[in-house]
């Protein structure tokens, strides 16, 4: 491969990494959070002097010739490997292989112990972003204290693990199906041959620790109920186990979790626009946000809702979270004269009733014209001149959503919401419930991408709504299983699709089956990990000990539970 396509890879693997996570991580499901991966991976590969097509080029299947392009840099002291695997696990006829990549830290290793094996789900987005978990973090803090190997695998389909050419209907349906990727998982662990580890560390043989966050957090739980003489032990964190159509709940923890004087900000903005949006003043309203030819108004408080995403970006290492929800709240609550050069020339401000009068009649409250001047310098101002925001955010030209090369990545978890998982993020189903966002977010709208970037293929049409049962079946709120840990943020976003849910059952927390939640935790909160453990914040400090209490002593019962295997196995039919 030429130098140059080389270097264009590597770009598009690292910009795609990084919004990946945009469309799969926060609240966005819809056409608009395509919309802004488009603008925002437009924006860098700019910077990197290179234009991206939509087309895009086609690379070849991954293969043992594959070049590991994520880390040019060498930022991780890991390099890539390949393990080999059949297309479709359950399909006889089809005969076909590809190549899941993987990696390993042996820094810990001790041979000959029977070190166990700590396996992290790369889940939905190219398995470098995991990186950080294998290095510092959750893999290598239990790798460390047990003298283990620790592996990041990554997801079919993401990543450089491509069992396809392009990301059509019919090539995404033939084999992204989570009980086929559930099944890699139990395929690597039964027959890995790690390099430079002579002994067998295959699983029933080694203890294998599986552990997942987020949608990867369920699968770890659904790998310990599906796989149990393979997984040993599992931890879901964050495991959304729950899958729901209308997620507003969403929401409703982020409305109740943040600072009082923000959340009441925006109930009032939002509030206030839901009722000028059904008057004659509703072009004004827009065009204040800077989005006066946004044609469609759901796509306009749609776009205006993207901010909450900054919620879940939340992370207690500063090295890698987001203060971007907090500034958001700070942009809300500016007071008048942060506007001053605006006063008494396009607008009156009345001190009584705190309102803003504008021309053309339009009056609002303060936090109306905070949230549009906020929302004006910092996302309308990513739509380029040339474009026009229709082009940019609007989501009712199907056109826009039917590309399908390997490189529009965003198709691969909005395919996944589509077909099994739901999670579309609306506003809450009374009207009269306290919100923080658009009573126009439908599950209708919503969801209206599913027809859209999909439309039938040759072999499959994708449903009117996801079929939701086939996760729920496994296990829902209620899944349980010795040597299972769920571990959840208080405030996490996400907490609601988890067995933690207000709608689930309460447990007790013990050794054998953890349930803990972490005080003020977001979105899976012990995966990260410092480089020194002590170092961390007392609540991490504080988890990562227990987690490395259980699992230890999960280790203990190792022997015995393999002893009780082996006999079961020995008197069985000849």
């Amino acid at each position: 491969m030429a130098p140059s396509m080389m270097r264009l890879l590597a770009t598009l693997c690292l910009t795609s990494l990084l919004w990946e996570g945009v469309v799969a991580h926060r609240h966005w499901m819809g056409g608009q959070g395509v919309n802004l991966w488009r603008l925002r991976q437009q924006r860098d590969a700019n910077a990197r002097n290179f234009q991206l097509t939509q087309e895009g080029s086609q690379t070849v299947l991954s293969d043992d010739r594959h070049e590991d392009i994520d880390d040019p840099e060498h930022k991780f002291p890991f390099r890539g490997y390949w393990f080999k695997q059949p297309v479709d696990h359950f399909d006889e006829k089809i005969t076909t292989h590809w190549r899941q990549r993987y990696w390993i830290n042996t820094r810990h290793y001790r041979p000959g112990t029977g070190a166990p094996v700590i396996v992290l789900d790369g889940g939905e987005t190219n398995g470098f972003d995991r990186l950080p978990f294998l290095d510092t973090g959750i893999v290598d803090i239990l790798a460390k204290a047990i003298g283990g190997v620790g592996v990041v695998l990554e997801h079919r389909y993401y990543g450089n693990s491509r069992p396809v050419y392009n990301f059509t209907t019919d090539a995404l349906r033939q084999v992204l199906r989570d009980m086929l990727a559930l099944e890699d998982s139990a395929n690597f662990m039964a027959n890995i041959k790690f390099p430079g580890i002579e002994e067998d560390l295959t699983a029933p043989n080694t203890p294998w620790i599986y552990y997942g966050g987020s949608y990867a957090g369920a699968r770890a739980a659904h790998m310990r109920v599906l796989y149990p003489d393979l997984v040993y032990g599992a931890i879901a964190s964050s495991g959304v186990t729950h899958a729901s159509l209308s997620n507003w709940e969403y929401m409703e923890i982020i409305r109740k979790a943040a600072d009082p004087k923000c959340s009441e900000h925006l109930e009032e903005a939002v509030k206030a626009i839901d009722n000028l949006l059904e008057t004659k003043l509703r072009v004004p309203l827009k065009q204040l946000f800077g989005l006066g030819e946004l044609e469609h108004d759901d796509d306009f408080v749609s776009l205006i809702s993207d901010p909450l995403g900054g919620w879940q970006a939340k992370v207690w290492d500063p090295a890698v979270g987001s203060n971007e929800f907090d500034e958001f709240c700070a942009a809300l609550d500016k007071p008048i004269m942060a506007h001053a050069d605006l006063l008494n020339t396009t607008m009156t401000y009345d001190h009584d009733t705190k309102m803003v009068t504008l021309p053309g009649g339009l009056k609002i409250a303060l936090s109306v014209l905070n949230y549009a001047q906020y929302v004006k310098t910092k996302i309308v101002s990513e739509c380029p001149p040339e474009q026009g925001v229709e082009e940019c955010f609007g989501t009712y030209d199907d056109a826009k959503f039917q590309y399908t090369s390997i490189f529009d990545t965003w198709r691969l978890w909005v395919f996944q919401v589509c077909t099994e998982w739901g999670y579309f993020s609306t506003a809450p189903p009374d009207p009269e419930h306290p919100r923080i966002v658009s009573k126009l977010l439908t599950l209708e709208y919503e969801s209206m991408i599913c027809k859209q970037a999909f439309p039938p293929g040759d072999f499959f049409t994708v449903p009117a709504l996801p079929n939701i049962t086939t996760v729920n079946a496994l296990g829902d709120f209620d899944i349980a299983a010795d040597r299972l840990a769920i571990i959840d943020g208080e405030v996490d976003p996400w907490k609601p699709c988890t067995p933690h849910s207000s709608y689930a059952k309460d447990r007790e927390d013990t050794v054998l089956r953890p349930f803990k939640v972490i005080p003020g935790g977001v979105h899976h909160y012990d995966e990260y990990g410092l480089a020194n453990m002590e170092d961390e914040p007392e609540e991490i400090l504080k988890i990562h000990k227990e987690m490395i209490h259980f699992v230890k002593a999960w280790l203990k019962d190792w022997d015995v539970e393999k002893a009780r295997r082996d006999a079961k196995r020995s008197t069985g039919p000849a």
